[in-house]
């Protein structure tokens, strides 16, 4: 009985993951992966109090490329476990160490785009090789790999590898010279994933759309947009709590609220379409998500200037010109749904309607009016967009279709 034990508890600890294409419908996301997603609010909130302080078109390109390279991470990390995890010690430890890189990580996050530059370079490195460890360890090691996806994995497996080594060696060379490179870095593994996703090549098959995909992605949404809510707290605290900066912070607070209405009405715990389509349906959050995040940064200097004429140009830019990438995101995202076809009524026209939106919306930030203005301004766009949603929604007969009566 006891050696019956200790090979069932050796069996936890160390069987091999899920072979790939071996997909799980009914899975749902565990505990341990939204502990996995909470080490992410930590690394996401030190870039963006970068951007906070930084707030230029520099600032706002740093930005992009530290938070592109977060989210890469975060990518790798939650697509093993979609595809390869199970309920066991192994899975656990693997996990485990992914967040102690990213707690190391979050230390060096806040200037990675200067003076932490290089022990950015070396932790981020460590962790595209553990995940570049882990890819491999299904193919060579555990050879749980089905032949079919042997060529596409061994691809997938020297890019992080070859990745790890790019990213590492940015650690000895000048500040100036790691940005560029890390943009090439990203554009490089977005490019892979387009092109993979265009053909009907080996690279679309075994990603399949499952509620638990769906859902990873929505949780890390809401993970972001918990930066809004921390912007909003931030600013008052740092601007105070006279009427005028907490009506700014207010109208600033119902922006987040706006995002999370059109994000989960229109494409939350909606599938993508099955192929090629899913990797794009994953590729555009992250200018949906990243957008999230800087629209938080803008609206830290937005109420810190709550009693001046006109909002500062910057803050303004960013902030209508961030909720523009996020809505024009938004098109590719809602075109990949499979809804996008079973309800055309409701869809058809989204995407002339989100254009619009914003447009308006980077208009306004270009106007620059007092920050009180500009925030209801693009608290009015996206109501009227959610407004437009719902009418069509309600029109087709499928407004509430997800709500269900308790038992």
């Amino acid at each position: 009985m006891a050696q019956s034990s200790k090979a069932q508890f050796k069996r936890w600890l160390t069987a091999p993951p899920r072979a790939h294409g071996v997909i799980l419908k009914d899975r749902t996301v565990s505990n341990l992966e939204l502990f996995y997603d909470l080490a992410y609010v930590a690394v996401i909130a030190q870039a963006s109090h970068r951007l906070a302080g930084h707030v230029s078109l520099q600032g706002f390109a740093e930005f992009a490329v530290i938070f592109g390279m977060l989210w890469f991470a975060w990518f790798n990390g939650s697509l093993y476990v979609e595809l390869h995890g199970r309920e066991d010690g192994r899975t656990r430890l693997l996990v485990f160490l992914q967040m102690g890189f990213l707690a190391l990580l979050a230390v060096f996050t806040g200037d990675a785009a200067g003076s932490t530059g290089q022990p950015f370079a070396i932790v981020y490195a460590g962790f595209l090789a553990l995940m570049g460890w882990a890819w491999y360890a299904i193919r060579e090691l555990d050879r749980v790999e089905r032949p079919e996806f042997l060529r596409i994995t061994a691809v997938y497996v020297g890019g992080m590898f070859v990745s790890a080594l790019v990213v590492g060696a940015t650690a000895a060379l000048p500040d100036e010279w790691r940005l560029p490179i890390w943009a090439l870095f990203l554009t490089g593994w977005v490019a892979f994933v387009l092109f993979g996703s265009r053909n009907n090549a080996r690279e679309t098959e075994g990603i399949v759309p499952t509620d638990s995909l769906v859902e990873r992605f929505g949780l890390f949404t809401i993970i972001v947009l918990g930066e809004v809510v921390l912007a909003v707290v931030t600013g008052l605290s740092a601007a105070g709590t006279d009427a005028l900066t907490i009506v700014t912070g207010s109208l600033a607070m119902i922006i987040g609220f706006g995002f999370w209405w059109i994000y989960f009405d229109l494409v939350g715990r909606r599938l993508p379409r099955d192929g090629g389509t899913v990797w794009t349906w994953m590729l555009s959050h992250l200018p949906i998500q990243g957008a999230i995040v800087a629209v938080g940064a803008g609206i830290v200097n937005l109420i810190e200037h709550a009693h001046e004429a006109t909002t500062p140009p910057g803050t303004a830019l960013l902030l209508g010109g961030s909720t523009a990438i996020g809505l024009v995101a938004l098109i590719v995202t809602e075109r990949s749904l499979e809804d996008a076809r079973r309800l055309e009524l409701v869809y058809r026209p989204l995407g002339s309607v989100l254009a619009v939106g914003a447009a308006i919306a980077l208009l306004a930030g270009w106007l620059a009016p007092a920050p009180w203005v500009l925030a209801l301004l693009l608290v009015a766009i996206l109501t009227a967009l959610w407004f437009f949603v719902v009418a069509r929604m309600i029109r087709a007969g499928v407004w509430g279709e997800a709500i269900t009566e308790p038992a």
